[in-house]
């Protein structure tokens, strides 16, 4: 048993080095199936989103067809709840779920999930629940990946790393954002620049963005120019930096805290909440309704005066916390940029005449706003810059867009709010069953770790690092070279350990020697 098991370890080092073509074609497959997943449920979106709005338009017929919409609504509503009932891991927004699978800790079905996922979240969008398509594409990328390496009965060190390309994949299918995609996987699901998974996530990426293009068309998801900002006015950088930190750290504790009060309540009534909140909605103010894509419209045609602006923003917040404190398939990521363009265009709104400046700074405001409050909301800094670059398809002063964000993400962790995601992912830790005992001779995970410089572990022997006695530095890769670790062999910054882990232990274990490479950060 020992040889065979010590052969499996080779095996597993060995195809590491040898298999970066295989690995290549498992990017352009999970490319196809991810980007399909993320396609299939756009489409469905946009035609639920079309439905809703006919709807809405429908019921300003008279009172009988609006006392109809409530009872189907209310239909609806009960349909979504025994769907997310029926597979909780589709339930909310998706990006938790794959991060909590990528690090060992959730192993939900799959196929499971897609079906669930792709009904529940039409559903929900169609009776004008206030989600996002983005979240659940990542989830969806990441499920049909999954479903790959499962049929294929890969390695689960490959699985995951398949996981993370195919979460990538949606994310570009969704809003054609293929480096946006792949940074994503590696800052936020990820939380490791790993070689294997940044060449396989760019071949899946670009391919689930070249699929969506040609279904969706090459347009961008935000049609906002980017005009050049006098040098004398930057200091407006730094107020709108801070308040977006201050809005995300407030988006984020509102929203953990609507979770924690929407849970007290009975099943039915959670879910009929957000459900008659969208009848009443779609009667007095049916732009907050949906994604949100009705207010990025309103914001291209003209911004509307100050007190709509505040009043759309206040309630297109209040509502996205009952609509994914539901519990229903949907996403918060498009909801939450929506809301930053609606900060951004509050604040052109104040400055923009009391200082004099040019009317086309609105269009600017409300792009630096979308990059920093995702910024301060998720923390993943590098790919909201990169993303909003991608959404508009506008590079220019993109350090202006680096300034804002890096403040706003400043702020967020000097306020001590941890960031939406690990907020979320530990709720639904929380929930799940103890998990049980390792079993002798578990099948191994080979993580890869790299080493930054000031590290807590450069310049220390091997010997001399606590590592837990389930795991074992089995390869080091230094300047491209591959060595094979000795308890003497010193780690030097910019090294690549190959670490294998317990399966069964990997969750705690990978987070263990996470803590002992990076140190206390978030990482």
């Amino acid at each position: 048993m020992k040889n065979d098991k010590h052969t499996s370890t080779l095996r597993q080092l060995e195809q590491r080095r040898t298999d970066s073509l295989l690995y290549v074609f498992y990017g352009l497959l999970v490319g196809l199936l991810g980007g399909l997943a993320a396609i299939v449920y756009r489409f469905l979106l946009g035609e639920a989103e079309s439905f809703l709005f006919a709807a809405v338009d429908w019921i300003r017929g008279g009172g009988l067809r609006m006392i109809l919409w409530f009872v189907f609504l209310l239909l609806l509503g009960l349909v979504v709840g025994k769907i997310a009932a029926w597979e909780p891991m589709a339930g909310g927004s998706g990006i938790p779920q794959v991060s909590g699978e990528v690090r060992g800790h959730l192993d939900p079905k799959w196929w499971r999930v897609i079906l669930a996922k792709l009904a529940g979240g039409t559903l929900a969008i169609a009776g004008g629940l206030s989600l996002g398509r983005e979240g659940p594409s990542i989830q969806l990328g990441a499920m049909a990946a999954k479903g790959l390496a499962r049929l294929r009965k890969v390695d689960i060190t490959k699985e995951r790393h398949l996981i993370s390309c195919g979460a990538g994949a949606g994310l570009a299918a969704a809003f054609n954002a293929p480096l946006a995609g792949i940074l994503f996987v590696l800052e936020e699901i990820h939380h490791n620049f790993d070689r294997k998974v940044l060449a396989v996530g760019i071949v899946a990426a670009v391919t689930a963005d070249y699929l969506s293009k040609l279904c969706f068309g090459q347009s961008t998801v935000f049609s906002y120019e980017s005009p050049l900002m006098n040098l004398k006015n930057y200091w407006l950088l730094v107020i709108l930096g801070i308040l977006l930190g201050v809005a995300g750290a407030l988006y984020n504790r509102v929203m953990v805290k609507g979770q924690e009060w929407m849970e007290k309540l009975p099943r039915l009534a959670k879910i009929w909440i957000p459900f008659l909140l969208a009848g009443v909605l779609a009667v007095l103010l049916p732009q907050v309704l949906g994604g949100g894509h009705a207010m990025v419209e309103l914001l291209l045609d003209r911004a509307p005066a100050l007190p709509v602006l505040c009043l759309l923003l206040a309630v297109k917040f209040l509502f996205s916390v009952a609509s994914f404190g539901s519990g229903a398939p949907g996403g918060i990521f498009f909801p939450m940029l929506v809301l930053g363009s609606y900060i951004g265009a509050i604040f052109g709104s104040i400055v923009i005449p009391l200082l004099g400046l040019p009317a086309d700074r609105m269009d600017k405001f409300i792009i630096l706003a979308m990059a920093g409050i995702f910024a301060s909301i998720v923390r993943a800094p590098i790919t909201g810059i990169v993303l909003i670059a991608e959404m508009t398809g506008s590079m220019t002063c993109l350090i202006d867009v680096v300034a804002v964000s890096i403040l706003s993400y400043l702020t967020a962790n000097l306020l001590g709010v941890p960031p939406i995601y690990s907020s979320l992912l530990e709720r639904i830790l929380a929930k799940q069953p103890q998990a049980p005992e390792p079993e002798a001779g578990a099948e191994k995970v080979l993580d890869s770790f790299l080493v930054p410089v000031g590290s807590p572990v450069e310049g220390k022997r091997i010997r001399e690092i606590p590592w837990h006695r389930n795991c074992l530095v089995a390869s080091l890769i230094r300047e491209g070279r591959t060595l094979t670790p000795k308890g003497d062999t010193v780690i030097e910054a910019g090294d690549e350990l190959l670490v294998l882990i317990a399966r069964d232990q990997y969750a705690d274990d990978s987070t263990y020697i996470g803590r002992l490479i990076y140190g206390d950060s978030e990482e």
